[in-house]
């Protein structure tokens, strides 16, 4: 760099990296300077009781419950303590505090009266003489799981801890019996005196434990073990089981805490398979994702911290729900402005305004432009379709320009490569580079021809015939693990990681060993075999061959994750899969892949990460979530309809300067996300403005890194900046995250300056086309920012160019400092 100039380019690129600096990479923009109370103290109280309705089965049954008071202004609060309780007949039922007993068999109503409003809980008592034997696995595994006995830093580790062993989160009951009674005989259980089983004494810390004091003689949980034990201790009969739960809610579903310290009990209720219902917050385990915000304790209290979001969560059993809950300050004085546009707007903002948020404005149509024409194709808009938008009066040209945009082939092949990375499309010594090639340009023609996602995954996971001749079978060549298979499948279309059930059931969702072993049997059956060709194999349906459960060592007919065991005698599972996997009636598909696309326009996923939902990781707006998912379907799976829904919204198209309420919320999309350009992208977009073209392999000079189609072609700029290298399934594995080696190789390497000479772009404005350095410099902003220079930097640049000699090697360094900045590397 010419000497004279290191000052000149010092101020542009500091003036950029002050600008686009990570991880604030923008200025604060200042807040509203006056709000008002949306807070209608004079409002009448709504009342709302949990659950809605008490059954009381057994002389054992009981069941806690909660008021809450939701104010017109969207706060609630928990109003148990405030609320004159009754119950209509107290023949049937009696209550002590916030819990009901059965007193006798019938029907009656909890009454809740508080400020002239009244509700009425209906409460079914039956058996209430009946006091069935305590239960091994619905009772006595229930308190090991609650008392963190089988997680996987005690008991439940795969060696176990102190010589004692139980299944993780108690996934294998008979087992754990066998374990309990059976092992080190006396010593653990002492039927003849069950209070000094070694199994008690070590949980009340009467002798030593490695795991402390887990509970009190006093407690619940000692009465349950003890009782167990006096009764002999049995386990359950093979012809006696007890019924399965079915399902667990949490009440409230959702609560807005208004004040750091305020409180909100909740209340965990789980039902069986036989119909029954039970509490079982004493017997769930808590956890929230955001403890700072919302944290709650061992027996479902949440106390609010400081502002902000929160879910927190009750497992029990093999079930995990989660509820929402929102804390905000005392007091805070917000304006809710009025939302405007479509349904996804609506559900933003509705957010929002729980949330006390106020969205930053609309960008500018320069910025606009530049994001849209990136995330759309992957590409910088020329100087030529930045003039004649600019200077476009329609009021509906952003529209416009996303039609325009949707219908370029590079919309199809960003696609075809994001999916190529998830599909691990790449050449092996298993798949040979001819498959590879085939593959993705398999997968480029199904975009390119606009064929519905839901047809193309029915195509891909029921392909049969040669990898050459059939190249979508290069999905069962690419991974031949049947187990691997199945983890794929529910990872890339379903957005669900089933791998930790395939040693245990999920502690942190809902899916089970059962689960997971009997999806994989979709996919035992595909067989494989040698073409002529050594380098081709041909895959085809076996119609046999099973997956085993390995408790039981038994096969696993095969079931839907979350549904049936369909009938697949005489058929190809792999149909059968595929055709309930893309049913717009599947819960999981549509959403899942909404939720890939709403992430690679917004910067964040609703659920985040993109590949990774489950109970314990919910969306932060669960009814956009689920819009997404419904308008998916209604498009018949059409990406672009989709895309033209997003790119149009107003949040899509708000300014990236946060403001004072919304800068520190990064999940809500109150402003745009600053994204670094994704790799394939920034080489494509470095060649688009320099003019010079890459050489890649099997592609002629001038395809873009976009087009590359064997994921094994690569080059030091894209493993730099983070190219998926396709060894996994998971989103993750293509990274945009900034490091010192991208920033060295720009400053450094020679991918920026060779371009700048090999192009000559300079030399055919200066010598060819006579322009001045005001217009050269001009011109440069535009091809690489999409805007003008601002006045100082045009000034500071402007004087650093000679007026008397060659302007040239100025004007070179200019271009270099700009290709280098934070600002050229970002969309925003």
């Amino acid at each position: 760099m010419n000497t004279h100039l290191h000052k000149s380019l010092c101020f542009v690129v500091a003036a950029m990296v002050s600008v686009f600096s990570v991880p604030c990479l923008l200025a604060l923009a200042e807040g509203p300077e006056s709000l008002t109370s949306i807070r209608d103290a004079t409002a009448k109280p709504d009342i709302v009781v949990y659950p809605e309705e008490i059954k009381l089965g057994s002389a054992r049954d009981f069941q806690s419950f909660v008021a809450v008071l939701r104010r017109d202004d969207g706060i609630t609060e928990d109003a148990s303590e405030r609320i004159d309780w009754s119950i209509a007949d107290p023949s049937k039922a009696r209550r002590e505090g916030f819990v009901l007993f059965p007193v006798a068999d019938g029907q009656t109503e909890l009454v809740a009266k508080y400020a002239g409003s009244e509700v009425r809980i209906p409460i079914v008592v039956s058996g209430a003489t009946l006091r069935p034997d305590v239960s091994f696995t619905k009772d006595v595994m229930p308190v090991l799981t609650r008392s963190g006995c089988n997680t996987g830093s005690c008991h439940g580790a795969a060696r176990g801890k102190d010589g004692f062993r139980l299944s993780l989160f108690g996934f294998d009951p008979d087992g754990d019996y066998f374990r309990v009674t059976r092992e080190i005989g006396f010593r653990r259980i002492n039927l003849a005196i069950p209070e000094e089983s070694l199994f008690l004494k070590k949980a009340i810390g009467a002798v030593p434990h490695t795991g402390g004091k887990l509970f009190n003689p006093a407690s619940d949980y000692y009465a349950t073990i003890l009782e167990w034990l006096q009764k002999g201790g049995n386990g359950d009969a093979a012809d006696a089981r007890p019924p399965t739960v079915a399902s667990l809610a949490i009440f409230p579903p959702q609560a807005v805490i208004e004040g750091e310290g305020a409180k909100q009990r909740f209340v965990a209720v789980a039902t069986y398979s036989d119909g029954t219902t039970r509490d079982v917050t004493r017997l769930a385990a808590f956890n929230s994702n955001n403890s700072g915000t919302a944290a709650i304790d061992d027996i479902g209290v949440v106390t609010a911290g400081r502002r902000g979001e929160a879910f927190v969560m009750a497992r029990f059993d093999t079930h995990t729900v989660g509820s929402q809950v929102l804390a905000l300050p005392n007091d805070l004085e917000y304006s809710a402005p009025p939302i405007e546009g479509d349904t996804i707007d609506t559900l933003v903002g509705k957010k929002l305004q729980q949330l006390r948020i106020l969205p930053s404005g609309r960008c500018s149509d320069k910025e606009f432009l530049r994001r849209v024409t990136i995330d759309i194709t992957g590409l910088l808009p020329t100087e030529d379709e930045y003039a004649k938008f600019i200077a476009d009066t329609a009021a509906d040209k952003r529209a416009a320009v996303i039609n325009q945009l949707l219908e370029r082939k590079e919309f199809s092949e960003i696609w075809a490569m994001k999916f190529a990375q998830l599909l691990m499309i790449k050449s092996t010594n298993q798949v040979s580079y001819k498959s590879a090639f085939l593959y993705a340009n398999w997968l480029t023609d199904k975009f390119a021809r606009n064929v519905p996602i839901d047809q193309m995954v029915r195509e891909l996971l029921t392909s049969t015939g040669g990898t050459f001749a059939s190249p979508a079978t290069n999905f069962y060549e690419i991974e031949p693990d049947t187990l691997k298979t199945a983890e794929n499948v529910a990872q890339v279309f379903m957005g669900i990681r089933t791998q930790c059930a395939q040693c245990h059931n999920h502690p942190f969702d809902r899916w089970t060993q059962n689960d997971y072993y009997g999806f994989a049997s979709f996919f035992s059956q595909v067989g494989r075999k040698q073409a002529e060709d050594y380098r081709e194999k041909i895959v085809f349906n076996r119609f046999s061959g099973e997956v085993k459960h390995p408790l039981s060592g038994k096969p696993l007919p095969p079931k839907f994750l979350g549904g049936e065991a369909p009938n697949t005698k005489g058929k190809d599972r792999r149909e059968v899969v595929a055709n309930w996997l893309t049913s717009p009636d599947n819960e999981f598909f549509a959403p899942s892949v909404a939720n890939r696309v709403w992430a690679h326009f917004m910067g964040v996923g609703i659920v985040d990460q993109v590949d990774d939902i489950r109970v314990s990781n919910p969306p932060s707006n669960p009814e956009l979530f689920d819009v997404l998912g419904k308008k998916l379907v209604e498009y018949k799976f059409d990406l672009r309809s989709l895309v033209r829904d997003i790119c149009n919204s107003e949040a899509y198209q708000r300014s990236s300067q946060p403001n004072e309420s919304n800068v520190h919320d990064t999940r809500n999309y109150a402003y745009a996300v600053v994204r670094r350009i994704p790799a394939e992208n920034l080489l494509d977009c470095l060649c688009q403005v320099t003019d010079s073209a890459d050489k890649f392999r099997g592609l002629p000079l001038g395809a873009t890194a976009v087009q590359i189609a064997d994921g094994a072609t690569s080059n030091y700029f894209l493993d730099a900046f983070g190219r998926s290298p396709r060894a996994t399934v998971c989103e993750c594995e293509a990274s945009t995250a900034p490091s010192l080696s991208q920033a060295l190789h720009l400053l450094n390497g020679n991918s920026v300056s060779n371009k700048i000479n090999q192009g000559k772009v300079l030399q055919r404005w200066v010598r060819d086309e006579k322009l001045s350095k005001e217009q050269v410099i001009d011109r440069i902003y535009v091809r690489c920012m999409s805007r003008q220079p601002t006045s100082d930097e045009k000034q500071e640049l402007i004087g650093s160019v000679p007026d008397q000699g060659d302007p040239l090697p100025a004007l070179t360094d200019i271009f270099w400092a700009v290709l280098n900045s934070r600002e050229f590397a970002f969309n925003h």
